[in-house]
């Protein structure tokens, strides 16, 4: 049970003193430390260590990096516990997430990143906008449609965040950032070997636990392997608890035939721990150097995750439960294929890199809300019969499977990075294939209302989506003087996308929507006709420059202004024209600086962003999406990081970023030709009064938080001869709103005192959060036993929100994700 004082408001604003305080307290073993054998105080601490990145597809020294780039080495990722998405996320102050889940069940794997507060909300419905943040491990993107994968963080050498647009060297989804995942490679120079085993246990949960391993094996000096196996069970910890549903009676048949009250339960299915996970992958990589020139590194990689039940609750129901009455789990596979050649052509270096990644997801979802809700609303369940015209249980569900391709092909050569005047340049290639079947299922429904050829389906969604992206790009420097650069980079692309399929209804059930609409037979696996197929293609460019001046060899200035684009795509209702790209342009100046022999080192940007005509999906008509260019919007922020070694015993590191993302044109909401109003008429209009804005100028973008910060403190010493450690760290974000819009669509009027049909007041909103985290541990020649507590005060933290279907029909019924509960933790590993 939590502490009472510990809990909402006063708990958010006494994170920070908190966590200062334990960091403090890591000077308590100091004492003894000395007694054994550590480092007297007042000793000239290390350096502080260097890190190199390849953020500019040249390997460079991160302070000397005129880009706001932010890394987590190897080192730090095994120290702070860093096993998935959710965990790095924390580190990385301008990057922020939603996670609905496939089917809206907040699982994992699913996760839909923003940076930097460029976010409108609702992304990752599968037949919409892509991702505006680009997701690349080693050489090769992995980002799809509905979110990224979660990559088990084990054997990593780093993860990369390059805040801002990147569109002159990484492309079409790297609008607001680019997040780069790097894999440790094979070393021909030596064996080596390792563990970890790991058991925990989750505070409301279960028991959980990790095993993984890697071997690094040289064949020969010019050839290795290594190979990297895991296995992790995540502890569930939200229950589905027993509880019926009663659809109402109508028995004097006002909106129809006489209906009776229906009612359901959930008594076989309910249980308790209902969302746990099991992971299992692994990674295998060749090396082979050719000669001195030349290296060739083949790879694959996959996992195999399953994961069951819900990841959000029903505060209705409960603290960390939910009353569902159907399957909800989702099994999500993939592999990745990849080669990198790199080599030298007289002084240039070439590298060529090509991936291709295969991934497989079955899912299924409860979406007994849908059904609920719009039988209260509007008598929905009249309309749910069998054959002989008896009203049944209305009840719907959802199975999903989804199926993607990825292929990607990229070739650059580059000038030696010593000279005075450099270059990159390249030509790139990428194909996106993702086939969607959605299936909504009621198991006592009638022939006459299924789906030809799918029995007891009322809806399905069978559609082929193709997504390219063709790219020729280049980028110059030169040193104007020994310390002062001007760099310059353009990429000019090409972009298609397309939609062919079936969505909707059989003929009876609707005139508007589904088999009533084909035009031709079957295009799609078992469709049971063709009702859409749409492409659009777009051609553009991007483009980037920076000036830096290298001070001397411990501080660095920039400025930058670039641009990112993310292309358009099609709409499958027939009606609704195709969405169109959006672009972001960004003026930014920052700052690289050590400080006291490199014992301090404190790095930072300033920035202004500009997105014009940014993509907004939405739940239009019978919760159906659409994709829409809403206006524009700004973003305005600050972002810091450090790092300082006090002493050689005592590390404190942080980072943390403000981000004031605004919309500057109103959003209307009415739909006029098939697009989105962004100057609205006089609200006050006579005769008949209009609803105001949905979301009006100046209206706060959601998910991102205003605020986001962390902070680290590690104490290292001696106890009985061994390596001892203890570590503090923690995170704190400020409230966030889960939709951009304020007030719902068809609004009564705007003179409507009574009106609380608010989007916003639905849903809700994510109040501020934070977590700390401890640990300490030992370690003596190759082993090493590590004890951890993550989220050691409980904190309930939101990190999204999210009702099943249209707001304003399943908004009544919200669900919360909140961060994993306490958990504690016993680590053991071995290294040879």
């Amino acid at each position: 049970m939590r502490h009472p004082r510990l809990g909402g408001r006063y708990r958010a604003r006494t994170i920070l003193p908190i966590l200062l305080a334990s960091t403090a307290l890591t000077g308590v073993p100091c004492a003894y430390a000395q007694q054994a054998g550590a480092p007297q105080p007042g000793a000239q601490p290390p350096g502080a260590e260097t890190v190199v990145v390849t953020a500019q597809k040249r390997e460079e020294n991160l302070q000397k990096a005129a880009v706001a780039v932010q890394a987590l080495t190897s080192a730090k990722i095994e120290n702070l516990h860093i096993t998935d998405f959710k965990d790095y996320v924390k580190y990385f102050p301008s990057m922020t997430y939603t996670n609905g889940g496939q089917g809206g069940t907040g699982g994992p794997g699913f996760y839909n990143i923003s940076m930097r507060g460029v976010v409108s909300g609702n992304d990752g419905n599968h037949s919409g906008s892509l991702p505006t943040v680009g997701t690349y491990l080693d050489e090769q993107p992995i980002t799809t449609i509905g979110g990224t994968l979660d990559i088990h963080m084990y054997d990593i050498a780093r993860i990369e965040a390059l805040a801002g647009p990147q569109g002159t060297l990484y492309g079409a989804s790297s609008l607001s950032g680019t997040v780069r995942i790097i894999t440790n490679r094979p070393n021909p120079g030596e064996f080596e070997a390792g563990y970890n085993l790991e058991g925990n246990v989750v505070d409301h949960g279960g028991l959980g636990g990790v095993a993984e391993g890697f071997v690094n094996l040289p064949i020969s000096d010019r050839v290795a392997v290594r190979l990297v196996a895991w296995a992790e069970h995540d502890a569930g910890y939200i229950d589905n608890v027993k509880g019926t549903r009663t659809y109402p009676e109508d028995p004097l048949g006002l909106n129809g035939p006489p209906i009776p009250s229906i009612t359901i339960n959930n008594f076989k299915r309910a249980k308790d721990d209902y969302n746990d996970v099991d992971i299992y992958g692994g990674r295998a990589a060749l090396r082979i150097d050719l000669n001195d020139n030349w290296t060739i590194t083949p790879t694959i990689m996959g996992q195999d995750t399953k994961a069951n039940g819900s990841f959000g609750f029903d505060p209705s129901v409960g603290d960390l439960e939910v009353t569902h009455f159907y399957p909800e789990f989702a099994h999500d596979k993939w592999y990745q294929a990849a080669l990198t050649v790199q080599g030298k052509i007289s002084d240039f270096d070439l590298v060529y890199s090509g991936g291709y990644m295969g991934r497989w997801i079955d899912s299924a979802s409860d979406y007994t809300d849908y059904t609920y809700w719009y039988d209260v609303l509007y008598g929905y369940g009249k309309y749910i019969y069998d054959d002989n015209y008896t009203v049944v249980d209305p009840s719907q569900y959802i199975r999903g499977k989804d199926y993607f391709t990825k292929q990607s092909h990229e070739i650059r050569i580059s000038s030696p990075k010593e000279d005075r005047l450099r270059f990159i340049a390249g030509l790139f290639y990428e194909r996106q294939f993702h086939y969607i079947q959605q299936d909504y299922r009621i198991n006592a429904i009638g022939s006459l209302l299924s789906v030809t050829g799918w029995p007891h389906t009322l809806w399905l969604t069978d559609q082929d989506r193709v997504d390219r992206d063709y790219a020729a790009y280049g980028e110059a420097s030169f040193d104007i003087t020994q310390g002062l650069t001007l760099t310059g980079g353009i990429r000019l692309f090409k972009a298609e996308n397309s939609l062919k399929g079936f969505f909707g209804f059989n003929s009876f059930y609707s005139k508007r929507t589904g088999e009533s609409q084909c035009f031709a037979p079957t295009s799609v696996d078992r469709g049971p006709c063709t009702n859409l197929d749409k492409s659009v293609e777009e051609t553009g460019e991007t483009h980037r420059v920076n000036l830096s001046w290298q001070i001397d060899d411990d501080h660095l200035l920039y400025a930058t202004y670039s641009t990112g684009f993310r292309p358009g795509g099609v709409n499958r209702r027939s009606t609704i024209p195709p969405y169109d790209s959006d672009t972001l342009s960004n003026y930014e100046i920052g700052w690289k600086t050590s400080w006291n022999n490199d014992t301090l080192r404190f790095n930072g940007a300033i920035f202004w962003e500009d997105w014009k005509a940014y993509q907004f999906s939405f739940l239009g008509e019978n919760s159906f999406t659409e994709i829409h260019n809403a206006g524009a919007a700004t973003v305005k922020g600050i972002e810091i990081d450090f790092l300082w070694l006090p002493t050689d015993s005592l590390t404190i590191s942080g980072s943390g970023a403000y981000n004031d993302g605004q919309t500057t044109e109103d959003f209307c909401g009415p739909v006029v030709d098939g697009k989105i109003i962004t100057k609205c008429p006089d609200p006050l209009a006579l005769p008949d009064p209009i609803p105001p804005p949905q979301a009006p100028a100046g209206t706060q973008l959601p998910i991102a938080p205003k605020w986001k910060g962390n902070l680290v403190g590690r104490y290292d010493f001696m106890l009985w001869n061994m390596n001892a450690h203890f570590q503090t760290s923690g995170s704190w974000q400020s409230a966030t709103w889960p939709d951009l819009r304020v007030r719902a669509p068809n609004t009564p009027n705007a003179l409507n005192p009574t009106d609380t049909s608010h989007i916003r007041s639905f849903i809700g909103r994510q109040p501020a959060y934070g977590t700390i985290d401890f640990s300490t541990g030992v370690e003596q020649d190759n082993w090493t036993l590590e004890f951890y507590l993550k989220n050691a005060f409980d904190e309930r933290g939101q990190t999204y929100r999210y009702a099943e279907c249209l707001t304003q029909v399943c908004g009544f019924e919200p669900y919360i994700v909140v961060t994993r509960p306490r958990t504690f933790g016993i680590r053991w590993g071995q290294r040879f």
